[in-house]
C-alpha cells in the first residue's frame, strides 16, 4: 500500500441512499480514490432495521479502510420535513458510527463543499462532478450521483485541512 498521510471516509446521507466515498491523501499532497458507492436499505422495511443496515455497512467501510477521520454532509432542511428527518436519521448513524470507532469527524454544508471543490458555493453538480474527477484523475465521474457527492465530502475535508494547515504554518 502506497504512503498515504491521511484516509477520510466521504458520507452523503439517506436512509434510502446513503453515497460514501473513501479518498486518501498521499504525503505528495495528491489525492488517490480508494473506494466509493451507495448503501441502499429496502423503503418497505422497518426505519430502526434500515438505519442498523446503515450503521452495520459503515462499520465495514471503517474497518476495512481504516479511515483517520469522516466528513459527512450537514442536513440541508428544504420544504420536505419528512426527507429532512429521514436524513437526520442516517446522518445520526453516521454520527455514531464515527464516535464509536473514534474518527474525527467534520460535517459541511453543500455549499461548503462546492467551495472546496469548485471554488464557488453555486456550482452545479455537474460542475462539481467533473472537479471531483479531475482531482482524482479518473478516466470518468464517480457513479451513481450519491458515490459521486460521498466522493466531493471527503475531498472537501481533505482540501480543508490542507488549507488550515497552510494557514497556521503561514501564522
Amino acid at each position: 500500500m502506497p504512503p498515504y498521510e491521511k484516509i477520510a471516509l466521504g458520507i452523503d446521507p439517506g436512509t434510502a441512499t446513503t453515497g460514501y466515498g473513501v479518498v486518501a491523501q498521499m504525503e505528495d499532497g495528491e489525492f488517490e480514490l480508494l473506494a466509493c458507492g451507495v448503501i441502499r436499505t429496502e423503503p418497505h422495511t422497518a426505519m430502526h432495521l434500515r438505519l442498523r443496515e446503515l450503521f452495520e455497512d459503515l462499520r465495514g467501510l471503517i474497518r476495512e479502510f481504516e479511515p483517520d477521520t469522516m466528513a459527512v454532509e450537514k442536513l440541508f432542511f428544504g420544504r420536505n420535513v419528512t426527507n429532512a428527518i429521514s436524513v437526520g436519521q442516517a446522518r445520526g448513524t453516521a454520527l455514531l458510527a464515527a464516535a464509536l470507532h473514534d474518527l474525527e469527524l467534520a460535517e459541511y454544508t453543500p455549499a461548503e463543499v462546492k467551495q472546496a471543490i469548485a471554488g464557488y458555493g453555486n456550482a452545479d453538480k455537474q460542475q462539481i462532478q467533473e472537479m471531483v474527477r479531475r482531482l482524482l484523475d479518473l478516466p470518468t465521474v464517480p457513479r451513481p450521483d450519491d458515490a459521486a457527492d460521498g466522493v466531493a465530502i471527503a475531498l472537501c475535508h481533505l482540501q480543508t485541512q490542507r488549507y488550515r494547515q497552510l494557514v497556521d504554518q503561514a501564522g
